[in-house]
This record gives C-alpha cells, sequence and structure tokens, in this order.
C-alpha cells in the first residue's frame, strides 16, 4: 500500500506538471568545479533526501574532494559518499567497480573511459556506460543503501570490485552466501578511535574467482580475507552478453548486524527496478511540494536542480534497530544512543536560508533536525557548528542560535527539546572555556562579552565578522528567551545584539577591525579580503545586521546615504585585496568574472545584500538586481553557480528568490521581496493548505513589480509574513517593464529592524 500510495502521488505531480519534477533535475549541475574555481562544487548526489549514504560516480583519485569533475573523461568506481564540500572533503567512504578481460584492479589502471553521451544522471538513478569493458552500471539509492545492476558483455572473466579504501579498513568474501562484509574508516577528523562503516554487499550471481589486495596494492589470489590500511575485496564469473549482476548494498556506522538490518530493511526482497520507482516516487513527492507553472523550461530544469540540492543535507545519521527504534552511533563519544543525530552541515552557510526554507516546506523534518541537536550537546556538550560528522574546526560564528531561535520561534521544535536547546545557546553566548573545537561555542567569548565585540588585535582572527554574527545570533536568543518569558535574559541580549555599532566606522561608513583599547585597526583597505572578515570583505560584510537593518541605515545618514553605499558595492570595478591569503582565493575570482562590481553571490555573507533596499525605500533595485542574479548566475549547467553551492545555501537562495522573496531576517516571520521567476508557484504546504504565487505579466523584460494583492485585496507591504501563507490563499504581483517607485514607500511597508526609522 506504501508502494502504491507513492505512485499515485507520482501520478498526480505527472498531471499537475505536464513532466514528473524530477525529471528537470540535473544532478551535474555545478560539477565544472576546480580548486581555482568553484562554479559549484557539487558531484552529483544519487540519494534519497537527507539520505544516510549517498552515492557518486568517482572520476578522482581516493582522498581527492574534487571526487566528480564533468571535464574528466574517465571513471575509477561508483563510491559511497559521505562528502558534504570538497573543502571538508569525505569520510567512511568505499567504491564498486566492474571490470573484464585481464584483471585491472589498481584505481588508475581500472578507470574506464566514458561519456556524458552514456551518462544518465538523476537523483534517484544513476547509469553510465564504462566503454574499456563494455559494462552497463547503474545505480538506484536507498536512506542507507542501494542496488547495483551490472549489465555484462559475453566474457569468460569478469569482476566485480570492492574499494575499502584508505586509512584502515576490511574486506572478508563469503561465496557460500555470495556476500561481501567490511569496513571502512578513512576520514578527516570528526570521530571517536571506535570509528567504522561497516558494510555488506549481497549479489544475485555466484563467485567463482576470489581474491584480495592489501597494502600497497598488494594482491593475494584466491584469498577471502583482508584487514590493513588499504584493501579491497574482487570476486569473478563467467557471463553472457546482456547478463545483469544485481549488488544489494547497505552499510551502518554501528555494526555489522545493523548493517545487514538495514539492507533488509530497505532492500531485500525487490528488484532494481522496485528500488528505481521508490527512489523516484520519494522525489516527485518531496520536489512536488513546490509546484512550478511558466513557459521556461531552463528555468524550471534550474529550479528543480536546486531543490534537489536544498534536500540533501543534513544528513541522517541515525538507524533503525532491531526493535523498530531510532537509534544512532554518536560521533561524539563513540557510544550507541536512541535519537536523532543528523551531520554535514555547515550553519554559517545553511543558518540564512536552508533552514528558514525547512521551517517553511518542511516543519515536521526540522523538529527532527532539533532533536539531532538537542542529542549532540547532551553527547558533547556543545552545540555544532560544523559537523562531518562530529565537530570540525572550520568556519566562524555561532549560528546554531538562528537556526534553533527560528526553529521554536515558529513552534518546530519538540516540547521535550526546548529547554536542552535553551541551555545549549545559552551556554555558547556564557562560556569560552573547554570548547572542543575553535570553531564551536564562540571564540573570543570573553573581549566579546566585556567589550562588545572580538579585538582585531589579540590573535583572533575575523574578528570583525565574529563580532557581527555574535551580535545577531544574541538578538535571536532575546527573542528565544522573550517568549519563554524569560525577561531578564531577553534584556540582556537585546542590548548585547546592538554591539555591531561598535565596528561601525563613520567616517568610511562600513565596518572595520577594532583594537582592545578601542581604536580602529590601521591601516584599512575596504577591499582586503580576509583579515578582520570572512572569506570576503569589509564591503561584503558591513551587511550583516540581518535583525536591524534600520540601525545601520541610522549610523549610516539615512535612505539616501545607505542605498548610494549598496549601489557602490555594484558600480565600482571588481578590485581586491588578498594579501591576506597570499594568493587570490576561488571566492574572490568568482566575484571578479561574473561583471557585478565587488558583488561576491558565489559566497554566503552577501547573499541578502540586495533585498536591503527594500528597507530603504528604493525596492525596485532589488527586484531588478534580484532577476539579474536569478536568470545569469545560475542555470542548469554543470558550470550552473557562481561559487560555492554550500549544503543547499546557495541553492536555497534560487529557490526562495525565483518565488519572489527571501528570508532576511531568520527569527521574524517576515520574507522581504524580490522578485518573482515564474507565471505561478503553488506551496504545498505541510498542514494541507494550498498558498498560490502568481506573478501577472512577468517575463523577462517585466521584472519590476507595479502592485500586489494578497487574497484578493491591495497590499502594500514589501515583504510578506508566515501567517499569510501557512492559511493558504494566493499573493499576485502585477509585473512591469518599468519600476514603480512608490511602491513600499510607507513607514508600515518596512520589513521588521530592531531599531526605530529616524
Amino acid at each position: 500500500m506504501k508502494k502504491l500510495g507513492l505512485l499515485l502521488a507520482l501520478f498526480s505531480f505527472k498531471l499537475c506538471l505536464g513532466q514528473e519534477p524530477v525529471q528537470y533535475v540535473n544532478t551535474l549541475m555545478g560539477t565544472d568545479s576546480a580548486f581555482e574555481l568553484s562554479n559549484g562544487n557539487t558531484y552529483p548526489a544519487i540519494a534519497l533526501p537527507w539520505g544516510m549514504n549517498f552515492w557518486t560516480p568517482q572520476t578522482a583519485k581516493m582522498g581527492d574532494g574534487w571526487t566528480y569533475n564533468y571535464d574528466d573523461y574517465k571513471i575509477r568506481g561508483i563510491k559511497q559518499t559521505h562528502q558534504p564540500s570538497p573543502w571538508l572533503n569525505d569520510y567512511a567512504a568505499f567504491s564498486l567497480m566492474a571490470v573484464t578481460g585481464d584483471l585491472q584492479y589498481k584505481e588508475d589502471e581500472r578507470a574506464s573511459w566514458f561519456s556524458h553521451k552514456a551518462e544518465i544522471a538523476k537523483p534517484h538513478y544513476y547509469s553510465v556506460y564504462l566503454a574499456e569493458y563494455d559494462v552497463k552500471v547503474e545505480v538506484a539509492p536507498t536512506v542507507r543503501g542501494a542496488h547495483f545492476q551490472f549489465t555484462f558483455p559475453k566474457a569468460d572473466s569478469s569482476y566485480i570490485l570492492l574499494d575499502a579504501f584508505l586509512k584502515g579498513s576490511m574486506v572478508k568474501i563469503i561465496p557460500e552466501e555470495r556476500k561481501i562484509i567490511g569496513y571502512a574508516r578513512n576520514n578527516h577528523g570528526g570521530v571517536p578511535d571506535n570509528f567504522h562503516n561497516y558494510f555488506v554487499a549481497e549479489f544475485d550471481k555466484d563467485f567463482q574467482i576470489t581474491h584480495t589486495w592489501g597494502d600497497e596494492w598488494t594482491l593475494d589470489l584466491g584469498a577471502t580475507e583482508k584487514e590493513g590500511q588499504h584493501v579491497g575485496a574482487i570476486v569473478g564469473f563467467k557471463t553472457e552478453k546482456g547478463e545483469k549482476v544485481n549488488v544489494k548494498v547497505a552499510s551502518s556506522f554501528i555494526s555489522f548486524e545493523q548493517a545487514q538490518r538495514n539492507l533488509d530493511n530497505e532492500l531485500a526482497g525487490k528488484s532494481f527496478k522496485d528500488i528505481k520507482e521508490e527512489a523516484e516516487a520519494i522525489w516527485n513527492k518531496e520536489l512536488g511540494r513546490i509546484e512550478i507553472e511558466d513557459d521556461n523550461i531552463d528555468h524550471k530544469r534550474t529550479f528543480y536542480s536546486s531543490l534537489y540540492r536544498v534536500l540533501l543535507f543534513p544528513r541522517k545519521f541515525y538507524e533503525i534497530d532491531g526493535n523498530n527504534e531510532v537509534v544512532h552511533y554518536s560521533p561524539y563519544n563513540g557510544e550507541i544512543l536512541p535519537g536523532y543525530m543528523f551531520t554535514d552541515n555547515g550553519f554559517w552557510d545553511t543558518f540564512r536560508a536552508v533552514f528558514p526554507f525547512f521551517n517553511l516546506m518542511y516543519p515536521e523534518m526540522n523538529k527532527q533536525f532539533m532533536a539531532g541537536l538537542a542529542n549532540t550537546y547532551k553527547e558533547s556538550g556543545w552545540l555544532p557548528e560544523w559537523a562531518s560528522p562530529g565537530h570540525r574546526d572550520v568556519m566562524i560564528g555561532s549560528n546554531s542560535a538562528p537556526i534553533i531561535a527560528d526553529a521554536f520561534l515558529k513552534g518546530n521544535v519538540y516540547d521535550k527539546d526546548v529547554d536542552v536547546l535553551y541551555e545549549a545557546i545559552l551556554k555558547n553566548a556564557n562560556i569560552e572555556e573547554g570548547r572542543p573545537e575553535s570553531s564551536v561555542g564562540r571564540e573570543g567569548l570573553n573581549f566579546y562579552n566585556k567589550l562588545g565585540y572580538v579585538p582585531y588585535d589579540v590573535g583572533i582572527n575575523e574578528n570583525a565578522a565574529r563580532t557581527l554574527e555574535y551580535a545577531y545570533a544574541d538578538w535571536t536568543i532575546s527573542k528565544f528567551a522573550e517568549k519563554r518569558g524569560d525577561k531578564k535574559t531577553s534584556r540582556r541580549f537585546y542590548e548585547q545584539a546592538k554591539n555591531y555599532k561598535n565596528l561601525f566606522d563613520p567616517e568610511t561608513n562600513l565596518m572595520r577591525g577594532k583594537n582592545k583599547d578601542g581604536k580602529f585597526q590601521k591601516p584599512f583597505n575596504p577591499l582586503k579580503w580576509g583579515d578582520a572578515f570572512t572569506e570576503g570583505n569589509s564591503l561584503h560584510y558591513t551587511w550583516s545586521v540581518f535583525h536591524d537593518v534600520q540601525g545601520l541605515v541610522n549610523l549610516m545618514g539615512g535612505e539616501k546615504e545607505f542605498t548610494t553605499m549598496l549601489d557602490t558595492v555594484f558600480s565600482m570595478p571588481p578590485d581586491f585585496d588578498d594579501s591576506y591569503y597570499g594568493f587570490t582565493i576561488h571566492e574572490i575570482r568568482e566575484m571578479q568574472i561574473v561583471n557585478m562590481g565587488n558583488y561576491a553571490h558565489g559566497n554566503q555573507p552577501i547573499q541578502h545584500m540586495i533585498y536591503l533596499y527594500n528597507y530603504a525605500g528604493e525596492s525596485w533595485k532589488a527586484q531588478e538586481k534580484i532577476r539579474e542574479v536569478l536568470t545569469r548566475l545560475y542555470s542548469p549547467t554543470p558550470d550552473g553557480y557562481s561559487g560555492d553551492e554550500d549544503n543547499g545555501q546557495t541553492s536555497a537562495w534560487y529557490v526562495f528568490s525565483s518565488l519572489g522573496f527571501y528570508p532576511v531576517t531568520p527569527g521574524t516571520d517576515q520574507y522581504v521581496f524580490g522578485s518573482p521567476l515564474f507565471q505561478k508557484a503553488k506551496l504545498h504546504l505541510e498542514n494541507g493548505n494550498v498558498f498560490t504565487i502568481s506573478a501577472e505579466d512577468n517575463s523577462g523584460s517585466n521584472f519590476y513589480i507595479n502592485s500586489v494583492k494578497l487574497n484578493g485585496k491591495e497590499y502594500h507591504k514589501t515583504y510578506l509574513s508566515l501567517k499569510d501563507i501557512l492559511p493558504g490563499g494566493e499573493i499576485k504581483f502585477k509585473m512591469s517593464d518599468s519600476p514603480n517607485k512608490s511602491f513600499g514607500q510607507h513607514d508600515n511597508a518596512l520589513p521588521y529592524s530592531m531599531s526605530p526609522k529616524k
């Protein structure tokens, strides 16, 4: 019955859209990337939404974070991957590969030529032709496993290889059970000493040949078991032309027994066709929650390809035990514990739009994410900021607070988790000592709480960026405390949320590093990337006052001065100072080449900036620039992003912005207007209601908002509230080829800010 329900849902979406939404997805979007220049830094993930395990074709060597590059022409295998970013790299990876003829098992020698002309890359299905061996490989995913189907030629010697990778591995071939079991321990940190990924692979064909290899690629003919730093297994057989060999694979972070249970739960008794159809139906159900009606097929492809990316992370790091209970291996203390756990997420990126999207479209899922954060705190004593799978020393900020507060304020935290999460965010804001990594909690907290900022000259890098992000986090804590009735705490953090003002330099109208003695850091170059800021410069980070844009307007001297500063970012050349890094990092190059001045959409700190025109009475400028970014910096192609995609954040910007609004300030219930891209979009909300967004006369030249109606009534605000969306209804934008400069001019039309307008 469950399968029937999923297939019926798939059929209904096909009727509505004319094509199933998953068919619009190009998982190769963003894969034409390199260390020097990111067009997404993605790989084609063969996975279910938030799946514990992903699979991907591997064109690079073991350990290379750029695991699949569109311009590569050889495939070394299909690997199980948990990589959230090439910069974090992978963990718990192993791969399968097919060869025929003379046995080639080393990663360079076994690599086969392939062509994108003989490759199909979808979320629920991947197929590639291995030209060297005349073998077709197909993969369909489950949450914790996958079904492989290898179509062989007529051959006396056909092989399937399982490479358990470097940094500690084991394989055991069990011929009488047509099975390979083993484990992979590879990682780049964030794991306890007892970390293992246990795997099991079941075949539907008897093995005529069994070999293993050990360290240094040493082949052991006829062997069935091997353990070492890098081992692998080889099984072989004769095949007829067109013969299909099926392999069902699953893994577990808990035990071999649990890996087998995961395989039995998700794959047993099902054909390859069954698994493929189930995965397709699941993706159509999730992607189909937003129904797009538009004549521009490339825009639809970009939308659903981006939405696919939003729904990949954070990944499930829990399993279902023999009692049908949710359990997890803790990447924090190494124990097997009850409850949810999720991982592979950098909150510095995803607090901005990914988690706000979950609060809007996936509130129940977000409750599970919050339960996972509560468990992380209970198991490690701290909230994660960049988990992969445990705490990693990456990026800055205290952005778990906005994520948790936004969920709580929108009612998306289980009651049992509220007290734990409140305690956790207060610990982050009160205690600096004992943190497992400098990225966890708040680096420089004692200075921040004493001086109201993190000083430039005390050996803490990216200090101005930290101060700005802490101040916003303080505002979200204040709102959390206010709703809980904790007035004293709310007042304290409300005042601390004004700390951004301590770094504002009235001489330049920019944020600037400040020394411990209260004097601004010198010399000051607003074009200098890094140093006092994170992956950006002062022109980018000055706008990181999410909670008090009006306060920033006031500091700059008023709306005219504010919008002039915004304009300057776009009108100036893409000049930069990369001396802090000693070379031109890819984020700088990505800003430089897109011809939008110093606007660096390829990195997260500035992605909300265009929307700030709404706060200063020039919303029409936001409309034109947002439409430009939507149509020029995104496409459903291998170079389809303008920088790192980053756990769904750059995709979530597109998803929100193409619908016509964006969550500038998580912690409020507001979504600030931009320029809707589609003729019509329907949000199928989790509560069963439907909210429709239509844009009359929308076109490539008609991107300005002339007027707005909400449920048939004239609407003059420059934002939409969650309470307007949840009951269902319709918002109608009337679009024009010329700006309506009177739209959004009234004070009550402006989005939320802490400070009143002067």
